[in-house]
């Protein structure tokens, strides 16, 4: 496989000349400087400007006043044939539309007659496309470097040719990955690249000095998680887990050269080459930042060397409020390996240690949270009985999040706690908090959370409700003139038969497998981890099948 070596840093790109080539506008439904510090478009950018039969352009929608128009070249997105729509998160389907209806194309995919023709990508095409269902043309599902650069080649053929929109949906509406409403056979498997390791991972072309991560290069490290919280839905939709070889990495930081790396991956400490590829950018003088790492993989060989790089806070992932509710979730976690890592952290002068906890379980009860009250004094005790000078002190920030049932996870099934509930859980723990001195508390909306659970596990009626936030002033508003019911899609638990509006995506995790996870969550009851042997060896939740030929079985490091 050719590797790619589109790069560009801090620098803007000149517009390509479009003679020959498909031009397509890639929306980002973010400000630039949010932008920058986010991957997956970057990673769609650079595959298809790496293509000389493409000429792609950028539109960064929020912080921009006035008619929609591409970064390079100015130009009005009416004007392209193709707008390509990277969807990450729930609540950007408002600025999508927003950003449709000051660019004069109308949402509805029945309402344009012709040109553009919208694709959507990202996370939100496998989870759940039903809400933008009625708005996009097609939909891509699944990872980009599987297919996406032959889909486009397929669209360009047909624009050089003279053809329409509709000519081009016909040509790409059964192509692996495509998901075209009231085309695609059903349902539309998500495509994944073949291979036991992360051989093409992802990372970011553009940087900058404005951006969120200042001069970062975000680099993959590895796809998916094998821990498979039940929660998660990254531990089930990006399967089977793959880790980038440290080779692959090396590479990529040696052609951008860049100040700073971003470590982007789940259960970092799992990667056997982490602390070999640290130790290779710090002798370069690349700095480097790490997302939360695992409580069992904090060792004081590991603690010690990022003491030594400047590495000044550490995440580490608590979850569940009780150990009964981390079993419910299926979260592999000892509390005294997490007490452990508390104690390293103190020892070695860490000054900000942060640890995030979900609110909202199914089955919670007030014990829960009253171990959870328990367990952060032996934090604190933990903490202060660890640091090696008085003059030395270790903030401690808890975030909490609500839990949003997501779909294809174990959990798809739940109903969602309430707002009020949501704010008593908060207004517990910060309660807790009050007597641990240098302990502090991050929350998210419950209103917030309540609504991207409306919009995650909507069918395709949702878009109505969007479309109402889009031209009535938001999604408060919206809720007052909508027709649905919020509590149909939120406060109830749903059975194994009734179908779900994602089933037209097969992400490759059977529904059986899921919803034997759902029973096993309902009795407490944790699960094993995705076996290091590999899916052909594994054979429980389906994948064995679905990448058939089955993967090779990856080598597993001494």
């Amino acid at each position: 496989m050719r590797k790619s070596r589109i790069y560009f840093g801090a620098r803007e790109p000149a517009p390509r000349e479009t003679g020959g080539r498909l031009p397509t506008a890639l929306l980002v439904p973010m400000e630039r400087r949010v932008a920058l510090s986010t991957l997956g478009w970057q990673a769609v950018y650079r595959l298809l400007a790496d293509d000389p039969g493409m000429a792609p352009e950028r539109c960064f929608t929020l912080g921009r006043e006035g008619e929609p128009v591409t970064m390079e070249s100015g130009t009005p997105l009416s004007r392209f044939p193709v707008l390509a729509l990277s969807v990450n998160f729930e609540e950007d389907l408002l600025h999508l539309l927003r950003t449709l209806e000051a660019a004069g194309v109308p949402s509805r995919r029945k309402e344009r007659p012709d040109y553009p023709l919208v694709m959507v990508g990202g996370p939100l095409a496998f989870m759940n496309p039903a809400p933008l269902a009625p708005m996009a043309d097609c939909f891509f599902v699944g990872e980009a470097e599987a297919g996406l650069s032959e889909v486009f080649s397929r669209l360009r053929q047909v624009w050089l040719n003279g053809g329409t929109r509709e000519q081009m949906l016909e040509a790409v509406a059964t192509m692996p990955g495509v998901y075209a409403p009231d085309r695609s056979p059903l349902p539309v498997r998500r495509v994944v690249a073949p291979g036991p390791n992360l051989s093409d991972p992802a990372w970011s072309c553009f940087t900058g000095a404005d951006a969120v991560f200042r001069d970062t290069l975000l680099l993959e490290v590895n796809r998916g998680c094998p821990y498979a919280c039940r929660f998660c839905a990254a531990g089930f939709v990006y399967r089977p887990p793959r880790q980038a070889p440290l080779e692959e990495l090396q590479r990529i930081v040696e052609l951008a050269d860049p100040p700073k790396v971003g470590l982007v991956g789940t259960a970092l400490t799992d990667l056997p080459h982490l602390l070999p590829f640290l130790t290779w950018l710090r002798q370069r003088g690349t700095k480097f930042s790490l997302s939360s790492v695992r409580a069992d993989g904090v060792t004081e060989e590991l603690l010690t060397f990022l003491r030594q790089c400047g590495i000044r806070t550490i995440t580490l992932a608590l979850e569940g409020p009780s150990r009964r509710l981390r079993n419910l979730a299926s979260k592999k976690l000892d509390e005294d390996d997490f007490l452990r890592a508390v104690a390293l952290c103190a020892r070695h002068g860490v000054n900000h240690l942060k640890s995030y906890c979900i609110v909202g379980w199914p089955g919670e009860t007030d014990a829960d949270y009253e171990e959870l009250g328990e367990f952060l004094g032996l934090m604190a005790r933990t903490r202060d009985q660890n640091l090696k000078r008085k003059k030395e002190f270790m903030r401690v920030t808890l975030g909490t999040s609500c839990l949003v049932p997501k779909p294809h996870t174990p959990f798809q099934w739940m109903a969602m706690a309430s707002d009020a509930e949501l704010e008593r859980r908060q207004h517990m723990i910060r309660n807790m908090l009050k007597p641990y001195k240098g302990f502090r508390l991050e929350t998210d909306k419950p209103f917030q959370a309540r609504l991207q659970g409306l919009l995650a596990r909507g069918g395709e009626s949702m878009f109505d409700f969007v479309e109402l936030a889009a031209r009535h002033g938001g999604w408060k508003k919206a809720l007052q003139r909508w027709q649905g019911d919020p509590a149909r899609e939120l406060d109830r638990e749903r059975a194994l038969d009734e179908p779900l509006p994602w089933d037209v995506i097969d992400v490759g995790v059977t529904k059986e497998h899921l919803w034997q996870e759902w029973q096993r969550a309902q009795r407490f009851a944790p699960s094993p981890k995705c076996t290091d042997k590999g899916c052909d060896q594994c054979r429980r939740c389906g994948m064995d099948v679905f990448l058939d030929p089955p993967i090779p079985s990856p080598k597993i490091a001494s």
